[in-house]
Order: structure tokens, then C-alpha cells, then sequence
């Protein structure tokens, strides 16, 4: 007795699959098509909308932590090199995704070149965004609970050379995208074209497999720095006698953590129970149970981008000097009228607010 299940070009996270599943459980056949799945409409309309929005305010806070950075580039303090690196991690990762929606939408029109650079500059800026996380974490922690020992070692050079470390090797792990990606026919809609691993035939399935393997090393293993680091801080400044600047960096520790994990975790945890169905570790028994996992798939997925264009707002623009300089850049673009009363507001509540500040964007 056999169940065979049949699955025709769906999406299974970042994985279009096509083949046979056989079980010796049932002797009944299910067979699921892309017109049978009910994640179709948030494919084609409802996720391109989220994309678009996600890319416009993105783009918009990004762009401007990074204008603000550059600005006074020869005096960054370490946690901003940091920010001012995942924020170029960010935006590029933000400029694949009209790429994306045009291929949610029409499939991918934008042939086998931009197949292979847009998957590689994706791939590449989703690792180096989750592993720059880590490291802000990490500096903060020095920071803060080894300030006296960690001196030496936080210094903008070594701060330079991390990073750039750092790009080497998420460049190193993203490009077997470039040799695998190609792009084709749908196998359900042949006026349709597909960027997908279609190169080397069991050779691009493993590395489907693998870049799975990626995809959760590289969130748990940043959500396991991150909760000890920040733990460690929050530990450490319960102790100290700045009350105020207590208060205001443990919520924000607590912020970053929890946002991280709202974002990521349902998503890495949706795509293990496909990558544990595909090894079937788990068994699709009815296309039930593979139908209800595409919109979670898609949905999880669209939240997890979404931090990207949260994470100027939790590392810059909630401290105050960063705050203060972006007013100031907004009223010489022409911003006068609406920037003009907070400004004099700031000044109005810095002396309350300068412990914070010192926190906020130098330390946690």
C-alpha cells in the first residue's frame, strides 16, 4: 500500500520542489496542485503589497541612518559601524525585492544574469544582517559587563576588520547561489519562467538542503549570542547606580531581543517542519496538511523580512544624539515647519535625557 503525493512548482519557503513522496501507510493517492492551494491570492496580490511596503519604509530609514552616519564617518563610535554596516546590508536586501514582486506577480522576466545576482545579493545580505545583529550584540556586552578588559579589542580598526571579515564569509557561503540558480519553464505554466536551483541536477537539491541548514544556523546561532549578551547587560546594569540610563537600556536590550525573535522565529520554525517533511522525518499523510503550510510559509517569510526596515528605528532612531541629528538633516532637505518644534523641544528635555542617550547609542 502506497500514498503518493504529487506537488507541481510550489514554493516551500525558498524551495520549489517537484517530485514523488511514497509512504507504505495508505493505499490512497492525494495528488496537490498549484490551483488547489489556497496561498495562491496572498502569493500573486496580497505579499507584493507587503513587499512594497516593507521596501518603501525600508529604503526610507535605512537611507537615512546611513546619510545620517556618513555624515561624521571619521568619528562613528563602534556600535556605529556596526549600524551603519547592517544598514548597508539592509538596504541591499531591500533593492532585491522588485525583483520579487514582479516574479510573485508576472514570474521572473529579468533573465538568467539578474537570476544569479539578485539570489546571490540576497543570500548574501540575509547572512550578513543576522550575524551583524550577533555582533552589536556582542560589542555591547563587552561594552558594558568587560568594560575595563574589552578596550583594547573594541577599537574602530578591529572593528573595520570584523566586519569586513565578516562579508567575506556570508560572500564565501552565497555564492554557490551563482552556479545553481537558472531559470526555466513552470512545469504547470509554460508562458511562465522560474529563477530557481535547477543547474546540476541532485547537486542543487543538496544545496537547497544545506542553505536550509544556513538559513537556521543562521538564526538560532544569533539569537543565542544576542539572549546571553543582552541577559549578561541587563544583569550588569541592575547593578549600577544610573537609574535612568538603567531603565532606558534594559528595555531597549529587551526590545531588540524580543522584535528579533517576533520576526524570525515562527518563520525558522514554519521552514524546519518542511525541511523535516522533505527528509521525511515527518509524513504528509493528506494534501491537508501541506496546503495549510504554504501560507504560513509565505506569510512567516514576509514577516521576517519585515525587520529589516525595523531595525533603524531599534538601533539608531531611539537614541537621542542619532534622533537629533536626523531633525537636523531633515530641516536643511526643507523640513523647517515640522522640524522646528521638535527641535527646540529636544533642548527643552536633553539635561533629563543625556544619560540615556549615552547608553542608547554608544553601549546597548
Amino acid at each position: 500500500m502506497a500514498v503518493t503525493i504529487t506537488f507541481r512548482n510550489v514554493e516551500l519557503g525558498d524551495v520549489e520542489y517537484s517530485g514523488n513522496y511514497t509512504d507504505e501507510i495508505y493505499d490512497q493517492e492525494f495528488f496537490c496542485d498549484d490551483e488547489e492551494i489556497v496561498h495562491h491570492t496572498f502569493h500573486a496580490v496580497i505579499q507584493p503589497l507587503l513587499y512594497s511596503l516593507i521596501f518603501l519604509l525600508g529604503v526610507a530609514g535605512n537611507g537615512l541612518m546611513i546619510t545620517v552616519l556618513l555624515r561624521r564617518r571619521h568619528q562613528l563610535r563602534i556600535t556605529e559601524i556596526y549600524l551603519l554596516h547592517l544598514a548597508i546590508a539592509d538596504l541591499l536586501l531591500l533593492f532585491t525585492f522588485p525583483f520579487e514582486i514582479v516574479n510573485n506577480v508576472a514570474g521572473w522576466l529579468f533573465g538568467v544574469f539578474l537570476c544569479k545576482v539578485v539570489g546571490f545579493v540576497k543570500y548574501l545580505n540575509l547572512l550578513c544582517g543576522s550575524f551583524l545583529l550577533a555582533c552589536i550584540g556582542f560589542d555591547r556586552y563587552l561594552a558594558i559587563v568587560h568594560a575595563i578588559p574589552s578596550m583594547q579589542s573594541r577599537r574602530p580598526k578591529t572593528v573595520h576588520l570584523t566586519c569586513i571579515s565578516l562579508w567575506l564569509v556570508c560572500l564565501a557561503l552565497s555564492l554557490p547561489n551563482v552556479v545553481f540558480l537558472s531559470v526555466t519553464e513552470e512545469a504547470t505554466n509554460s508562458s511562465a519562467l522560474s529563477c530557481f536551483y535547477y543547474n546540476f541536477g541532485i547537486h542543487s537539491n543538496n544545496w537547497v538542503l544545506t542553505i536550509r541548514v544556513l538559513d537556521h544556523v543562521c538564526f538560532f546561532l544569533p539569537l543565542a549570542v544576542m539572549s546571553y549578551c543582552y541577559a549578561a547587560v541587563v544583569v550588569t546594569l541592575c547593578k549600577s547606580q544610573k537609574s535612568q540610563a538603567k531603565q532606558g537600556a534594559i528595555r531597549l536590550a529587551l526590545l531588540i531581543t524580543l522584535v528579533f525573535c517576533f520576526c524570525w522565529l515562527p518563520y525558522n520554525i514554519t521552514l524546519l517542519i518542511t525541511t523535516m517533511a522533505d527528509l521525511q522525518v515527518i509524513l504528509y499523510e493528506s494534501c491537508a496538511f501541506f496546503v495549510l503550510l504554504q501560507p504560513v510559509l509565505a506569510v512567516t517569510k514576509s514577516l521576517g523580512y519585515a525587520h529589516c526596515c525595523l531595525n533603524p528605528f531599534l538601533y539608531a532612531f531611539v537614541g537621542v544624539r542619532f534622533r537629533n541629528e536626523l531633525l537636523q538633516l531633515l530641516c536643511k532637505l526643507g523640513c523647517g515647519r515640522v522640524c522646528g518644534p521638535l527641535i527646540r523641544a529636544k533642548f527643552h528635555g536633553q539635561s533629563i535625557s543625556e544619560g540615556v542617550t549615552t547608553t542608547s547609542t554608544t553601549h546597548v
